[in-house]
């Protein structure tokens, strides 16, 4: 008996053991309680992570470690199913709480990168500028003469407002928000950009700490107003040789010779390389001056055979003072209903290197039902007011898929700012009108949102605008247009008398490129 006992006794524990155990486990599976349209691992100790949200990591499976693997300083709450909201950043709403709906509500067509724990400012090592602080009447000075700028009209319109013009009074609602759009000069970018500098985050009064150094001498503003009445070539080269004498003798300058020192003109490059000192020659010598050979320079329009001179964007009529306003140009622009396949406005040219391209341009245009012609080229009252008014030319490209950039006076032209502002799909007809240009702010794979078609074949009558454009898909189509919607942002320029958050502009992208160009030339010196 005594055996017996011995024998049962144990098996009695070991049988109670295990139903204790089962029963444990089932109970805990019993209490688990699951976020409504979730559905549970089978029963098992072997699938232990919790649904956290995307690119969020947990410690290893163990029911010991309960801490999620998250960026320094950012706390959750404690680890349990109760808790369902997933985690992201401040202001950004969700979808309901459930696991298979993961897409932030945001407006249509406006996309945000993937949730992150951390907002970080950039620093500003390395990115420090230091702004020459030169005698005002090489830049200010020169605004209080702005009735005898420019031989063809009242410049005092347009250099208000820190350089972005009158506010415009849009009368049909084309242009939105109101308070965003401006009637801006075409050739006044040194002046936007001397204002927009005066915001810049990481400007210094110690030139020693400076990556880069500014000269805010308006030179296009200066080059203009000496470009028209067989002006002696002593008075268009007088001030800009002053200005960078001036330069010269500082110990910024003296420091690495220059070769850190950037400018701006807001002319294009064309009207800055005179060959001779006869009076009948056009331009002035800017960029053949030895200061300006050593320094980067910005325009409108470069000369691609000079190493370091670099297009920026002319300016549009559109400057947000908020990320708001971007976002509702942004929607109305993608929804937009686009009657015309393609669209043109401008003039015929006469005895002039682009009056081919452009003549058949107009001739094309007018023959194709699909197309929708703003022409320019008429002297009477009513043709001069609709093409330069911003509200006419922007209501024209948002109505059109596709619009045609033939080269204008130079191989560029401020409309073609202008109509991808408006979605409006780029053609061009040589590499020099944009692609070969605006190497810093338009994408180098320039067939995702433009159309190139050679100019000589159009020349030659060997194609049509047409034929060429109605062989794009509407899908096509959707995907060039939504690709000139995210970069609608770094084409305009914002408006300088507001400190726009978190929107970078044409000058962003300008400024971070000399800054990694003159570190280039420094580390190469």
């Amino acid at each position: 008996m005594k055996n017996l006992f011995s024998f049962v006794l144990p098996l009695s524990l070991l049988i109670g053991f295990l139903l204790f155990n089962e029963f444990r486990s089932s109970n805990h599976l019993l209490t688990t309680f699951l976020p409504s349209g979730a559905t549970a691992a089978p029963p098992s100790f072997t699938t232990t992570e919790p649904l956290l949200p995307s690119g969020v990591t947990t410690a290893p499976p163990s029911f010991i470690t309960t801490k999620p693997l998250l960026p320094s300083g950012v706390t959750v709450t404690p680890p349990s199913f109760t808790t369902t909201e997933p985690l992201l950043p401040s202001g950004v709403i969700t979808a309901p709480p459930s696991f298979t709906t993961t897409k932030p509500l945001l407006p249509s067509g406006v996309t945000v990168a993937p949730p992150s724990f951390t907002t970080t400012e950039p620093s500003c090592s390395g990115r420090y500028i230091y702004m020459h602080k030169i005698p005002e009447k090489f830049n200010t000075g020169l605004l209080r003469q702005c009735h005898n700028l420019s031989s063809w009209k009242d410049m005092c319109w347009y250099v208000s407002n820190s350089g972005i013009g009158q506010l415009l009074n849009d009368t049909d609602g084309t242009l939105i928000p109101t308070t965003a759009w401006y009637d801006t000069h075409q050739f006044i970018v040194d002046v936007i950009f001397h204002n927009r500098m005066k915001q810049y985050d990481c400007l210094t009064e110690n030139s020693s700490e400076a990556t880069a150094i500014y000269v805010p001498y308006y030179a296009g503003i200066d080059i203009g107003r000496n470009l028209w009445g067989r002006r002696p070539v002593a008075v268009r080269d007088s001030m800009m040789k002053e200005v960078l004498h001036w330069v010269r003798t500082t110990p910024e300058w003296e420091a690495r010779d220059g070769r850190d020192h950037f400018i701006v003109s807001g002319r294009t490059t064309w009207d800055s390389w005179r060959a001779t000192d006869e009076a009948s020659d056009w331009g002035t010598k800017f960029m053949l001056l030895p200061e300006t050979r050593n320094m980067t320079v910005l325009d409108v329009e470069s000369n691609k055979w000079h190493s370091s001179e670099f297009a920026i964007p002319y300016p549009t009529y559109f400057h947000p003072s908020k990320e708001a306003d971007i976002i509702a140009w942004q929607d109305k622009v993608q929804h937009a209903t686009r009657p015309y396949l393609f669209s043109f406005a401008g003039a015929r040219r006469k005895n002039h290197s682009a009056s081919g391209i452009r003549n058949l341009v107009i001739d094309q245009c007018i023959e194709s039902p699909g197309c929708k012609l703003l022409d320019c080229g008429s002297h009477s009252e009513n043709k001069i007011l609709k093409c330069h008014s911003p509200s006419n030319i922007m209501g024209l490209f948002i109505s059109s898929m596709f619009c045609v950039q033939p080269k204008g006076d130079t191989l560029t032209r401020r409309s073609l700012f202008d109509s991808m502002l408006a979605g409006c799909i780029p053609v061009f007809f040589l590499p020099g009108s944009a692609y070969e240009q605006y190497r810093w702010h338009l994408p180098r794979d320039y067939e995702k949102y433009s159309v190139y078609i050679p100019e000589d074949e159009v020349l030659k009558g060997a194609v049509k605008i047409q034929d060429v454009l109605l062989q794009y898909t509407v899908e096509q189509i959707k995907e060039m247009r939504e690709e000139l919607i995210k970069m609608i942002p770094t084409l305009v320029y914002n408006n300088p008398r507001y400190k726009v958050q978190g929107v970078r502009d044409a000058f962003d992208v300008a400024v971070d490129r000399v800054i990694q160009r003159t570190l280039q030339l420094i580390a190469t010196s």
